[in-house]
């Protein structure tokens, strides 16, 4: 694991360690980025003024770190711990803040599967990319075992004990209790503890935005699997994407086809505009590229959004987040349009070689027929640098704590994809026009013609 290290010493003398992972060679990092990676790393577990919770909905087990320098438990940590945690989500209203999520691996049987270094893959590789969709900055973390025993793990095995719809969670937090107890009965040790077995290790990241309905993350009426993600590829934006059409034509294809489902068109609502379908469906094909490359097998469901308002200003595009800003408020003109914007959140199940890759096996990146030139050009380039085990290559063999056969699948799903998408370009199947904010500024793009080679 190389990047920048901040250690923080546990109640017990164990002294753990937050890394900010190594920028990617050639990757696209904000002012915000890094600021975030140096609070996350800052954050001293044990404070009284930092609560942990454990996460006791959805399907596996994560700790919620809060802020309580201020709110009805200001300071108070013992109290929080055991008063607010059990409101669940609803124990953030109680702190100032949420700071973070703590996420360590859980494939244990019973359990949903999830797989610390997935995050850092997503974070990291869409910098690379410099992608358009929203993925949160993350930082590896290790805790102290016992102590992640004694004030979380318990506690979450306790509260997620007969919750309805909660059997993998709680699945996962008996396998956790069950391995902080005794790390060697938990295969492979190495996927959850450091060497000196005193410590588990994942990611911290965050979980910014609200949950898209079937407008987006599809019906899911096919059940888990193969189904729901064939319903995936019936929403507006990905039927627009499998257009061969002209751009405009492809959108109002996809929203007329994707609209004939009646859950879909309640979802969608009567006014999505051009640009909101230009951004979708730029952020729907790096979605599935990375999903593609990491064999990540649980997207579909998964997808979030935080609305903005956007509009030209001196010709140039803004926007400002919808929370604190209102159209016509007098820092948004009256005719800003309101734009969701995705955020790609729930990153962690991929980047293992058990893991199913559903965006391959149900052929998702065949059907592209529009995608942007930047992230054509980034792909061919990455693949040509893993292909020659160049600084990119290893950077991945060494920032992320991968196995040689995991490194070896980032390999292989790359050029695959690459060979995909070349094979597309070379057909004349695949149009060069997915530019989001000359759309937005221009209200049309000009499709370019590219070398297929990437050069």
């Amino acid at each position: 694991m190389q990047g920048i290290e901040t250690f923080h010493q546990s109640p017990n003398g164990i002294v753990e360690r937050c890394v900010r992972i190594a920028q990617a060679p050639g990757g696209t990092y904000g002012k915000n980025d890094l600021e975030q990676e140096a609070a996350y790393c800052a954050i001293d577990l044990y404070a009284p003024d930092v609560a942990m919770c454990p996460k006791t909905w959805s399907t596996s087990p994560g700790t919620m770190i809060h802020d309580i320098s201020q709110g009805p438990y200001a300071r108070d940590k013992v109290e929080f711990e055991r008063n607010a945690c059990k409101e669940g989500k609803s124990a953030g209203d109680l702190a100032k803040d949420t700071l973070a999520k703590f996420k360590p691996t859980m494939n244990a049987k019973g359990t949903s599967g999830t797989f610390s270094p997935s995050p850092l893959l997503y974070y990291h590789f869409s910098r690379y990319f410099d992608m358009s969709v929203k993925v949160p900055v993350t930082v590896w973390r290790s805790i102290d075992a016992g102590a992640h025993l004694g004030e979380v793990a318990r506690a979450g095995l306790s509260l997620s004990s007969g919750r309805h719809g909660g059997r993998m969670n709680h699945a996962g937090w008996e396998a956790l209790v069950n391995a902080e107890k005794n790390p060697a009965g938990y295969q492979p040790t190495d996927d959850l503890f450091t060497a000196n077995r005193s410590q588990i290790y994942g990611a911290l990241t965050s979980s910014p935005g609200h949950r898209y309905g079937s407008e987006i993350n599809g019906t899911r009426v096919s059940g888990w699997g193969k189904g729901q993600n064939q319903d995936f590829q019936k929403t507006p934006a990905f039927l627009a994407l499998r257009s061969d059409k002209p751009l405009i034509q492809a959108i109002e294809f996809g929203l007329i086809e994707g609209s004939k489902d009646r859950q879909i068109a309640k979802d969608l609502g009567q006014s999505v505009t051009p640009q909101q379908m230009v951004f979708w469906m730029t952020e729907l094909t790096e979605i599935v590229l990375l999903d593609f490359i990491f064999s990540q097998q649980d997207r579909v469901g998964n997808i979030d959004f935080t609305p903005y308002y956007y509009w030209l200003e001196d010709g140039k595009l803004t926007h400002k987040r919808t929370k604190h800003h209102e159209a016509g408020d007098g820092s948004v003109p009256a005719d800003a349009i309101l734009l969701r914007r995705t955020n790609l959140n729930d990153n962690d199940a991929g980047g293992r070689v058990q893991y199913a890759n559903f965006a391959k096996s149900t052929q998702m990146l065949e059907k592209f027929r529009h995608i942007n030139a930047n992230t054509y050009v980034k792909l061919v380039a990455l693949n040509a640098d893993l292909q020659s085990s160049g600084p990119i290559f290893q950077w991945l063999e060494t920032s992320f704590g991968l196995s040689d056969r995991e490194v070896a699948q980032v390999v292989k799903n790359t050029t695959l994809a690459s060979d995909i998408l070349r094979q597309s370009c070379e057909q004349g199947q695949l149009i060069f026009d997915l530019e989001p904010k000359k759309f937005f500024e221009t209200g049309s793009v000009v499709a370019q013609e590219f070398p297929c080679d990437g050069s």
